[in-house]
């Protein structure tokens, strides 16, 4: 383990001004958000969506990683160029999604455990060659009754700290997600216990597996009242309420956060992350790392017609992407949504 590279690369992730775009979906992800758009989810359509969204002009002013599924690294452009060359010419990073997906945990109904352990040192070998320099591993935390509970806290932190170890020990760096859904009747208060558990249990299964926090990014949820909640958070609640779990639960030498949208509107997901921006100084610095609140209105304009609003869709890409560039900053405004392209 290289630490000062690991270093570097985690500091490039999270420079000031940029961000990442989550563009890891797999294709059962892919068939439900195609469908939505009446797009047929043939693996050429996926490459040709994505080759719109990697090949936008001047992404790279705002993006600083792009996170890949296993299918997407493997691809190539019509020009028969890989995807990761393309992104490595504009300065861009790309990362590798690598769990294997959820599956309901034994003796707990209605919560999940992440798999993807076995033969992951191999797979991150093979994905390195591919250009990767940085992964990502998702856990899922669901909130209801007697939920989460300590074993699948538990199960999901100790998976979260192995795969760390396994990408710091070819110096690949690790992106942490830990979500904590948004789905259901939750208060923000019961979102806020839920989330420093989850945190704090992270944190230490970390550390038990010496994973050095300088090579780490935590892809963070916010706390935020579930979505049919009969009380919906504020954006000084989000703000104060995911800033406070987060300066009880994430030591000060961490490299950086990102947010995960979590199926927040597009708009409240900038605002939310512009916010705690604005809140002052912190340990680390807090960035986005989207998928639909980039990706919504750029899937819309390209499924109209693929050929022919490529333009448009980049457009809006980048629209998006500079949006949440600004609310990384604390500079952005919800007047600025007044000069969107689409």
């Amino acid at each position: 383990m290289d630490e000062r590279k690991l270093s570097q690369v985690a500091k490039q992730m999270i420079v000031s001004g940029k961000g990442l775009i989550a563009a890891d979906e797999s294709a059962g992800t892919c068939q439900k958000r195609f469908d939505a758009v009446g797009v047929p989810c043939t693996e050429e359509n996926r490459r040709a969506y994505r080759q719109t969204l990697l090949m936008a002009p001047g992404i790279e002013e705002y993006v600083s990683g792009v996170i890949l599924h296993d299918e997407t690294i493997r691809q190539e452009t019509s020009d028969g160029e890989s995807f990761a060359a393309v992104l490595e010419k504009k300065g861009i990073l790309s990362g590798i999604k690598v769990d294997a997906g959820t599956k309901d945990l034994a003796l707990h109904p209605d919560e999940k455990v992440t798999e993807g352990l076995d033969g992951l040192r191999e797979r991150l070998v093979e994905y390195k060659t591919l250009g990767a320099q940085f992964a990502k591993w998702r856990a899922v935390i669901t909130i209801g009754k007697d939920m989460p509970s300590g074993a699948c806290i538990h199960a999901n932190a100790h998976a979260l700290a192995r795969y760390a170890a396994l990408c710091q020990e070819i110096d690949i760096v690790p992106i942490i997600e830990p979500e904590v859904l948004i789905d259901g009747e939750h208060s923000i208060e019961q979102c806020y216990e839920a989330s420093a558990a989850v945190l704090k249990k992270t944190f230490d299964e970390l550390a038990g597996q010496d994973v050095a926090l300088g090579g780490v990014i935590l892809k963070a949820s916010m706390v935020i009242a579930g979505k049919k909640a009969a009380k919906q958070s504020s954006i000084e609640e989000v703000a104060t309420q995911t800033i406070k779990v987060l300066k009880e639960s994430v030591p000060a030498n961490l490299a950086g956060i990102v947010f995960l949208s979590g199926g927040q509107g597009d708009e409240q997901a900038t605002e939310n992350l512009n916010a705690m921006n604005k809140s002052g100084k912190l340990p680390w610095p807090l960035s986005f790392s989207y998928s639909r609140a980039i990706q919504n209105p750029v899937l819309k304009l390209w499924a109209e017609n693929p050929s022919a609003n490529m333009g448009s869709a980049q457009a809006a890409l980048l629209f998006r992407s500079k949006m949440n560039s600004l609310a990384s900053q604390g500079k952005y405004s919800s007047e600025m949504e007044k000069t969107r392209p689409y």
